[in-house]
């Protein structure tokens, strides 16, 4: 069984080394959304470095009908906080590209551009910029790589779905933003909805094996498989390595 207080212990601990190692006296910079993953990262933040050395990012895209959620959880944790509108960004890049965007590029513009955000916070005050993704998503690589996907320090990337809101009811967090449904912002489905199944089947799946939809279970394998990249480092050409030793390898 997942014992959500010694994880969140260890989890405490491993964000206190990782700043002691590679960042001592500096503070991690959240982007916050109001969601479970960028709720618990920032109060698990809280609790190794103190609400002192957490920095929240909230970066609408034009106007948010949800960031009330995001708001809550920067009241919430007493944490230092800005806000940044990232529209005019996005549709200055968007509109700078001489042809129009694909669908996907469309999409995952927006999260690459809240990752450079977040960079050019963190650089003003020489911060370390927390990754948020849970290891549900990542296994169907629901994250945008150079995007949500990237950061200095994951705390979550390990937990499913499940135990994160598990170690977000133990922090105390609202309830609101444990249970808040994510969605892609954009469509306004759910990520749920856009997957075609729940993260508690996914979770279950990853955990202990167990889908009995035989179309929901060859759907995860598939996207697994197809986004195991985005999990990889990047491929990097070694001339130490002959061609034929690489293949085979």
């Amino acid at each position: 069984m997942f014992d959500a207080l010694k994880t969140k212990n260890e989890c405490v601990r491993w964000i206190r080394d990782f700043f002691h190692e590679n960042g001592e006296g500096c503070p991690a910079v959240v982007g916050i959304s109001g969601g479970k993953d960028s709720s618990v990262t920032a109060a698990l933040c809280a609790e190794a470095l103190g609400k002192d050395r957490v920095i929240g990012v909230l970066m609408p895209n034009g106007e948010q009908s949800d960031i009330a959620f995001a708001e809550l959880l920067v009241r919430h944790l007493g944490i230092q906080s800005y806000t940044v509108n990232i529209r005019s960004a996005v549709e200055g890049v968007r509109d700078s590209i001489p042809f129009p965007l694909s669908r996907q590029s469309e999409i995952n513009l927006p999260a690459r551009i809240r990752m450079a955000t977040l960079y050019a916070v963190s650089q003003c005050f020489g911060g370390r910029v927390a990754n948020t993704c849970n290891l549900s998503e990542d296994w169907v690589g629901y994250a945008t790589r150079y995007g949500d996907g990237a950061g200095d320090f994951s705390p979550l990337s390990r937990l499913t779905v499940r135990e994160v809101k598990a170690i977000g009811r133990l922090l105390g967090l609202p309830e609101e933003l444990v249970e808040k449904p994510p969605s892609d912002g954009l469509t306004g489905k759910t990520d749920e909805d856009n997957l075609g199944f729940t993260y508690e089947e996914l979770d279950s799946y990853i955990r202990d094996g167990v889908m009995d939809d035989a179309e929901k279970k060859e759907r995860i394998d598939r996207l697994h498989r197809r986004n195991l990249f985005k999990l990889r480092p990047m491929p990097a050409f070694d001339p130490g390595i002959g061609v034929s030793e690489a293949a085979e390898s």
